[in-house]
């Protein structure tokens, strides 16, 4: 069983830098009980940012000792050479980061290839 959840964007294209405090921080405060209320065993996610207070909420759950919550990054196809930043800050946290290029997992070795997910 799966349930899909819609989050606010933390920054929407072309959005200043200093307006993605304020927006990042709404995605924040709305992730937060979202994430509590559906107490998850999993978060399967890929970019961009919005993906990181879900992320946040599950990691502080399980640091907390309320339940285990397992975090799953996809990267984008067209990240060839570099991560993302969301994939950056998650690189060390996340239970499995996974890449659609054999060259980024040779780059990053706390990567899993997993080949083309289209």
């Amino acid at each position: 069983q799966y349930e899909i959840q819609k989050v606010p964007r933390s920054r929407e294209v072309a959005q200043s830098w200093l307006s993605t405090v304020f927006t990042t921080l709404y995605a924040t405060l709305y992730s937060f009980p979202m994430v509590f209320r559906i107490s998850p065993d999993l978060i399967l996610c890929n970019g961009p940012g919005t993906c990181i207070p879900p992320c946040a909420a599950g990691l502080l759950m399980t640091y907390l000792g309320l339940k285990k919550v397992s975090l799953v990054y996809v990267e984008s196809i067209c990240r060839v050479e570099t991560l993302s930043l969301s994939a950056r800050l998650l690189y060390y946290l996340a239970d499995h980061l996974l890449v659609q290029w054999p060259q980024l997992q040779q780059k990053f070795p706390r990567t899993t290839y997993i080949g083309r997910v289209i």
